[in-house]
């Protein structure tokens, strides 16, 4: 009776025999007859790592790249594997192959960085909604729902529900569902109102406005309320318009002096005792404007 050669039963047609291969690859020295064994491993076990690829098609990446990130997995997983161990190498291969491409999706397919706690609750969130799918017919799953089946808080559901959207970003430029005429996510985008700027300036100048002398409180105000020429300021108050000149200039000035002293102030809290408002204790400088009350009304006002 002629023997028969031992024939090892293997999970997929695509898990080739090559357990010798593998005892003369460790066996060989570096240089050209242990580098042609070692492609031809490789060969054998491309189907494999195609397969695998295949796992995690229409997940946003091109099958192709998919491929050539699984064939690294299996160059890695031939030149680590250890056959002395006596552990089949699929065994090895899957998980080492899987790891790479998972790690591609985690490295270079998000739009936006997430800690790897969070993809791994998208993962687990997006694996538990699949699988209610399939129960919960006509409405997806509730949080509640999904947080006993997934063994999470709702909470974390709830974070991982926020990053199956942080995948991938829209384009500012795609136009909007439901809209016509090339109706964008641009056009619906605030900007900064330029007249906020306006507001804190005007807040900011007023108590020093008010501390201002009648004459100059006076010029300023025929001059930027008035739109009054210098000349014209000069002729109605009877001084020269060098003077007036001078007045506008020197005002400006301190009022510009005063309020950037005043943004470099500490800012006041409140008086656990319930006194008010108070300031830290700082030793004063000279040329320190002094406080000024301002509750007083200004008498600068736009006419109408």
């Amino acid at each position: 009776m002629p023997n028969r050669a031992h024939t090892r039963q293997h999970p997929h047609d695509d898990a080739p025999d090559t357990a010798e291969a593998f005892r003369s690859l460790a066996a060989l020295p570096p240089g050209a007859r242990r580098d042609t064994l070692r492609a031809r491993i490789v060969e054998a076990w491309l189907p494999m790592a195609d397969r695998l690829a295949g796992r995690f098609r229409n997940r946003g990446e091109n099958l192709d790249d998919l491929r050539q990130v699984a064939a690294l997995g299996l160059v890695k997983a031939v030149d680590r594997y250890d056959p002395a161990r006596g552990n089949a190498f699929e065994s090895y291969a899957v998980p080492t192959i899987t790891g790479e491409i998972k790690r591609h999706f985690r490295d270079h397919m998000w739009t936006l960085h997430v800690p790897r706690r969070v993809q791994e609750l998208r993962n687990r969130v997006r694996s538990a909604g699949q699988e209610l799918g399939r129960t919960t017919v006509g409405r997806p799953p509730t949080v509640a729902e999904l947080a006993e089946h997934a063994r999470l808080s709702e909470d974390e559901v709830r974070t991982g529900l926020e990053a199956l959207e942080s995948f991938s970003a829209l384009s500012l430029d795609a136009e909007l569902p439901g809209r016509e005429g090339g109706f964008s996510l641009t056009d619906t985008m605030g900007e900064a109102d330029p007249a906020l700027d306006t507001v804190v300036d005007r807040e900011a100048v007023r108590p020093r406005l008010a501390a201002l002398s009648e004459r100059e409180r006076t010029i300023l105000y025929m001059r930027f309320f008035g739109d009054m020429t210098q000349s014209r300021i000069a002729e109605q108050l009877g001084i020269s318009q060098m003077h007036v000149s001078r007045l506008i200039n020197r005002c400006c000035g301190r009022l510009r002096d005063q309020i950037l002293n005043d943004a470099s102030q500490p800012t006041p809290r409140p008086d656990p005792a319930g006194r008010g408002l108070r300031v830290p204790a700082t030793a004063p400088r000279p040329g320190d404007a002094l406080p000024v009350s301002t509750t007083a009304p200004s008498p600068l006002r736009p006419r109408p």
